[in-house]
């Protein structure tokens, strides 16, 4: 089983965030990644919310030197 990421810092944002949350299935990385979303980024959970992070993961674990944009 692959595992999955998503890294905060390629997505531009205020806060210059550099959390990267992994997990073993879509699912699961799905749910901290909105949890993180709402509680860090004052994001509110929706289905858009839930479909825009999903084009952000990744397979593998986060690089350790990915550049933020």
């Amino acid at each position: 089983m692959t595992r999955k990421y998503i890294d905060c810092r390629e997505v531009p944002s205020d806060n210059n965030c550099s959390v990267a949350l992994s997990a073993d299935s879509d699912d699961e990385l799905l749910e901290a990644a909105v949890q993180h979303a709402v509680a860090a980024h004052q994001h509110t959970d929706s289905p858009e919310l839930r479909s825009q992070l999903k084009t952000f993961f990744h397979d593998g674990t986060p690089p350790v030197d990915t550049p933020r944009k």
